[in-house]
């Protein structure tokens, strides 16, 4: 599950692809669109409500929900 919420690479707030589908490590995709709103393989939306943390292994950014692959 947690790879579920894992892009690869260094992402940041201002590189977030926009309305294309998005790979995560784990199989699957999620969409975000200009509201900074996740919709994950379950149409189930969460809001992105910090951006731009880093850390000595990458950048993260903290939403409201778990994310769930499609069924």
């Amino acid at each position: 599950m947690l790879t579920y919420h894992v892009v690869a690479g260094r992402v940041f707030k201002a590189d977030v692809p926009v309305g294309t589908p998005i790979s995560m490590v784990e199989t699957g995709t999620v969409t975000v669109d200009a509201s900074l709103d996740i919709t994950d393989g379950r149409s189930r939306k969460a809001k992105i409500v910090a951006t731009d943390i880093l850390t000595s292994n990458g950048v993260i950014h903290v939403i409201d929900k778990v994310l769930l692959p499609a069924p």
